[in-house]
């Protein structure tokens, strides 16, 4: 370690926060404004980079290599104006995950879009004319084009804050993030308002995308890679502060820099990786942030909005004829191997959906019934998973054994994690459920002598009784029914109604007595308990076991099952595992440009069902009911005049 190597990795901490700061501006700018959680603002960013591409291939000998990247982002902003205009803004009034699950589809259908238009090739742009080389610092050799990024970085902040601080544009945007409904009412066209705030969040992540191109090739994987580290820059920062962002990401930029010059260092005999920290590093000083200052550095605490979606309507228990249905339904599924014996795959199939269901009900249980959002649920399928393997192969217990203490292992770490977590709310509970899963991730990655690391473990199969896959199944049948009927029964338990109170009203909640963070804190456990369940089944159904268990995207996957079957349903979570896992099983065996596919039938069905799929079904349900009673009703009337 020497002084030069650190001011290099100083400066290259300041060319990464240059470069992460343009996407998360406008991931801030946009969730200020809409209050929409843009996930797929990460497309956008790599939309730039491969439209630049393009543009600098073929017009860069016309027009120059620079107004060929300009052109690139302003052509990702009227990508963005246009999605805005046909999707988003027919779902503003929609709850704000509901928002969320519409972005997750806009990114299936754009990485497949990317990859039929560019293939799957990674894509190498050519040096920016001028800053090829490079120049010395202190005896070591520091890119051009660095330097240059170094310096737009702080050019892009201050044509920002002149933009928002000198003009009415600028005035009526940070009108919008205080009160965007009260900006509405004064007459501002909030429509176009919103248009355009989205579309210049867009350009600004398809220039952060187009820059990149003399440094690094376009491949179709960097939209999530870079989407998850805006996140945490914008909320570190405080969601919708501009500065607030710029600094945030100087901050984990320069803190991963540091991690990669400390390399390898013995820490009271101890050998620390802290090159590995960088896997982790952006996720650990979220967390401690949020610990510390909850709305971010340079946030506060956002007005709520006045649009709050579909009222919610009170759990009620099952009636005779969902009770005679569910148990129809039990039979048939209890038959499924003998009906399918023909069909090997399709028992395998079922044990996937009955697992995916109960990870799906314990996240829908903290979610609807006690309001925390949570973006890292994974982490405790993934101990679940973990904890079961390594009881079997490191301690050598039985499978039934193996069961039973597994969603234990979960339990405890959703009691740790969600000690912290309860204290926040909103998005900010969401990002800090996610750091503490990424957390998570990145320990048993690495672990290499523990849990395999990257390669997993293998050899986690079921004992004798259940090597059959049919037994394996009525055996999963069995304890998924049983999980999801505890998380059922004890929403109807005084227990249930408390957390219901909690998330309804904290403040009347609190005033009868009913400690609500505690509340809160319970439900964290128990759901991580049967999340854990979900991850034991699933290790043995698979025989292995592998870091993918606890990544974003089973996260992910989670929060998709829930909100496509309807999060004001208890039936919501089961319909939309069974209806998603299957999606994604028939699309990805049926066409390549799966995720195109799938993205657009999600985006369909949030249009046509914007409370999920069983919450649709169960509002249909109840106006025919109350359209035949009041038919009756009338009916009644009538014929007592006639008699009279």
């Amino acid at each position: 370690m020497s002084f030069s190597g650190f001011l290099v990795q100083l400066l290259n901490g300041l060319a990464a926060a240059s470069s992460l700061f343009f996407v998360a501006a406008g991931l801030s700018l946009i969730f200020g404004v809409t209050r929409i959680v843009n996930f797929a603002h990460g497309s956008f960013f790599m939309a730039g980079i491969y439209i630049a591409y393009s543009v600098v291939e073929r017009f860069a000998s016309n027009i120059g290599f620079w107004p060929s990247l300009a052109v690139a982002a302003l052509a990702v902003g009227v990508l963005g104006a246009v999605i805005e205009m046909l999707l988003l803004r027919r779902i503003y009034k929609a709850p704000e995950l509901f928002q969320l699950l519409a972005t997750f589809a806009l990114v299936l259908v754009l990485k497949d879009a990317v990859l039929w238009l560019w293939g799957p090739e990674e894509l190498l742009g050519p040096r920016a004319p001028g800053l090829a080389g490079s120049v010395s610092i202190l005896g070591r050799q520091f890119p051009m084009y660095d330097l240059f990024l170094i310096v737009a970085g702080p050019v892009v902040l201050a044509l920002l804050w002149l933009l928002l601080t000198r003009t009415r544009f600028g005035t009526l945007v940070r009108a919008a993030t205080q009160d965007r409904e009260m900006v509405s009412a004064l007459g501002v066209n909030q429509a176009w308002l919103f248009t355009t705030v989205f579309a210049l969040g867009a350009l600004l992540a398809g220039l952060g995308g187009a820059l990149q191109l003399p440094r690094e090739p376009a491949n179709l994987e960097m939209d999530l890679h870079i989407i998850g580290a805006a996140f945490v820059v914008v909320v570190v920062g405080g969601m919708g502060s501009i500065p607030g962002a710029y600094l945030a990401a100087l901050l984990i930029a320069e803190v991963k820099a540091v991690c990669i010059w400390l390399g390898v260092v013995d820490v009271f005999g101890v050998s620390v990786s802290f090159s590995k920290l960088t896997l982790v590093v952006d996720f650990l000083v979220m967390a401690v942030v949020l610990v510390w200052r909850p709305w971010g550095l340079l946030g506060k605490a956002q007005a709520p909005s006045r649009y709050v979606g579909m009222r919610e309507e009170p759990l009620r228990p099952a009636s005779k004829a969902y009770l005679v249905a569910a148990s129809v339904l039990g039979l048939v599924m209890v038959a499924m191997p003998m009906l399918t014996a023909s069909s090997p795959y399709t028992t395998v199939l079922l044990i996937d959906l009955l697992i995916a269901a109960l990870f799906a009900a314990s996240l829908h249980f903290i979610m609807g019934p006690a309001g925390m959002h949570s973006f890292g649920h994974a982490a405790y399928f993934g101990l679940g998973a973990y904890g079961a393997a390594l009881l079997v192969r490191a301690l050598g217990l039985s499978m039934e054994m193996a069961l039973l203490v597994a969603p234990m292992v979960a339990a405890l770490g959703a009691l740790i994690f969600g000690w912290f977590a309860v204290r926040l709310s909103g998005v900010y509970l969401a990002m800090l459920t996610l750091a503490f899963a990424q957390i998570t991730w990145a320990i048993t990655f690495q672990w290499d002598s523990f849990t395999g690391g990257s390669n997993g473990l293998t050899g986690v199969w079921p004992s004798e009784f259940f090597s059959d896959k049919r037994m394996y199944y009525w055996l999963t049948l069995g304890l998924v029914a049983a999980g999801v009927l505890l998380l059922r029964r004890v929403l109807f338990s005084p227990f249930g109604y408390a957390l219901r109170a909690g998330r309804d009203s904290v403040l009347r909640a609190d005033a009868i007595g009913i400690d609500v963070k505690r509340m809160q804190w319970l439900a964290f456990i128990l759901a991580g308990g049967v999340a854990g369940l979900a991850g034991a089944l699933y290790a043995f159904s698979k025989g292995s076991i592998s870091p993918e268990s606890l990544s974003v995207g089973k996260s992910v996957d989670g929060l998709v099952m829930v909100l496509l079957g309807g999060i004001q349903t208890l039936a919501g979570p089961v319909v939309g595992a069974f209806s998603f896992t299957w999606l994604h099983d028939v699309v990805a065996r049926n066409t390549d440009y799966w995720r195109a596919m799938l993205g657009a039938i999600i985006l369909i069905l949030v249009l046509l069902f914007p409370q999920g799929i069983a919450g649709s079904v169960q509002g249909l349900w109840e106006r025919l009911r109350s359209s035949s009673w009041a038919k009756s009703s009338a009916t009644s009337s009538t014929a007592g005049r006639d008699a009279s």
